[in-house]
């Protein structure tokens, strides 16, 4: 569905000079005074309200009493010049909007950049769209686009690039997860959840308008989940031939499955400079062992993943560091509830009752990871609610398991894929010997990588690695939403999407937390989902990477890195 542009320059002038600040910056200032909040929520609520991350710092500072905080904006001490070498499996690259894997957009993010940039410290700031503006209801987003910005045909970036993103993003043709993501932009029309025409609206050159039908907080936030690079208008499907972008770099060479090549672009970036020449992926598959093996012998610089079964050989690697970050990335086992028996809720309840999450921390990395709650929000979200933890209960799983006509148990069969290494079979092969007690006999049937990615969201039983967001909202608005494309339980739910809405549109940081108490019980006791545990990431790099640190969403940020 395509939006008309909706021009009102006189308007858009004259919301330009208002000096607005939106209320919630003085509830937030309210919030870390009394203490209710933290700083880092502080920073980031007031960050997304539109407040630039070094005035919401000072002003925690000041309301803190501690000493301003030191944050260089450039080394002092960078080099410029030199390839960075990237162990990280090389896939198919088409279509930003549809890509459903982090290694296909950290090659792309390089060359097609996003409207902004939450980093490593859950902060999001400006990008491509210099700054933004909430209305005091959350419902209307203005969005000031860059000015000065040339694609890297010659094209000047403006508005029109930005309103043609959004319309594919919201097209149900294209099948982009960022239907479920930008909700409130759409409507379900004979059941077909598309963009609400008139809710882009392009108010001059350098000004898009999002008039969202229920609030919300994140939209500076998801327009950095890594489906919403930014295409040229012209974009006609294949980022990886049409190789136009306004990034520091340019796609050189591509080669699936062997290697890409990013180079320097040639004439003058928005930016700032970027410190390396060149950047270069190698695949060396998808084992970690295989990947660690060419760093240690200088194959590479640093590698895209590194699992906990090889965080001992990593460590014994001469002049390598390592990088670990806490998140809320996190294996499912999940069931379609479309398909039988998963279309009975016994069965699934069932299935949830059999998994005691408490074993699964030590039983698979020993440290540093944390128990599930079937509710896909992490404790390091700031959104968590902490509900009563949902015991293991083997004699209720019978029960219900007879009362969906399996008196003598039930055979189940689940797919896993390895997508993430050799955990996701470990968490299924416990689960599996958690689940025999209750009559419940669960085979497990290994697919490559690949071929899971092709039936993740079509199995009827199947094990699927979620990374992290800086939202719980985020997460659960991309999976549970009634139709949206990456619902993959087709869990509908009328209540679930109501109490979400309500969360979204929170400010207040323990109100939104106290909202969130229905969202996460609704989707516990839907049973879609069984979640063994919330699990760390880790990486290594080699000493000579400066400035390089470990997003938790994994996503590389390579511009900013150079080599000493």
């Amino acid at each position: 569905m395509v939006n008309k542009p909706n021009v009102n320059t006189g308007a858009a002038m004259e919301h330009e000079k208002d000096q607005f600040v939106h209320p919630g910056v003085g509830e937030m200032k309210d919030q870390l005074q009394k203490g209710t909040c933290d700083r880092r929520e502080f920073v980031r609520s007031l960050s997304l309200l539109g407040v630039s991350a070094g005035a919401a710092y000072a002003m925690s500072d000041q309301i803190l009493g501690v000493k301003p905080s030191l944050r260089l904006a450039k080394a002092q001490n960078a080099r410029r010049g030199g390839t960075l070498r990237c162990s990280m499996v090389v896939q198919e690259m088409t279509d930003p909007a549809t890509f459903s894997w982090v290694e296909r957009s950290n090659v792309s993010r390089h060359m097609v950049e996003y409207l902004t940039e939450t980093g490593a410290d859950n902060v999001t700031r400006p990008s491509l769209c210099r700054k933004w503006r909430a209305s005091r209801d959350l419902k209307t987003w203005t969005l000031s686009i860059r000015r000065g910005v040339k694609w890297s045909n010659g094209d000047t970036f403006d508005a029109d690039d930005v309103v043609a993103n959004f319309n594919r993003w919201l097209d149900p043709e294209v099948g982009s997860s960022n239907l479920g993501l930008f909700k409130q932009l759409t409507s379900n029309v004979d059941g077909v959840v598309q963009g609400t025409p008139g809710a882009i609206e392009r108010v001059n050159r350098y000004t898009v308008r999002l008039h969202l039908a229920t609030a919300s907080l994140a939209i500076p936030e998801s327009l950095f989940n890594y489906p919403t690079a930014i295409v040229h208008r012209g974009f006609n499907g294949d980022i990886s031939k049409e190789r136009i972008g306004t990034g520091a770099y340019t796609l050189s060479d591509f080669a699936i499955g062997e290697k890409a090549t990013l180079v320097r672009r040639d004439g003058k970036y928005w930016g700032d400079d970027p410190y390396l020449d060149s950047i270069e992926y190698y695949d060396h598959g998808s084992a970690t062992a295989a990947a660690l093996q060419a760093l240690s012998s200088d194959q590479v610089d640093t590698v895209y993943n590194l699992d906990v079964d090889n965080l001992g050989a990593a460590s014994e690697i001469p002049n390598i560091n390592l990088f670990q970050k806490t998140t809320g990335t996190t294996p499912v086992i999940r069931a379609r509830i479309t398909e039988a028996p998963f279309d009975k809720w016994e069965v699934r309840r069932a299935l949830q009752l059999c998994c005691d999450p408490a074993v699964y921390p030590t039983q698979i990395y020993g440290q540093d990871s944390t128990p599930g709650e079937h509710h896909h929000v992490a404790p390091v979200h700031p959104d968590y609610y902490a509900l009563p933890k949902l015991q293991r209960n083997i004699e209720e799983a019978k029960k219900l398991l007879a009362q969906a006509g399996y008196p003598d148990g039930i055979d189940v069969t689940v797919d896993c894929g390895n997508t993430d290494g050799p955990t996701q079979q470990k968490i299924a092969e416990i689960f599996k010997q958690q689940c025999e007690p209750a009559g419940i006999r669960l085979s497990i049937n290994i697919l490559p990588a690949s071929k899971f990615w092709e039936i993740w969201d079509k199995t009827p039983y199947g094990i699927t690695q979620w990374v992290h967001r800086p939202l719980g909202t985020m997460v659960l608005s991309l999976g549970y939403r009634t139709g949206v494309p990456w619902n993959e339980t087709a869990l509908a739910s009328s209540e679930f999407d109501l109490a979400l809405d309500e969360a979204e549109a929170t400010v207040n940081v323990q109100k939104r937390i106290a909202k969130m108490q229905k969202v996460e019980q609704v989707l516990q006791d839907s049973a879609v989902i069984t979640q063994p545990l919330w699990n760390p990431v880790f990486t290594a790099a080699h000493t000579r990477l400066q400035n390089f640190d470990l997003h938790p969403t994994r996503y590389h940020l390579f511009n900013k890195v150079w080599i000493g």
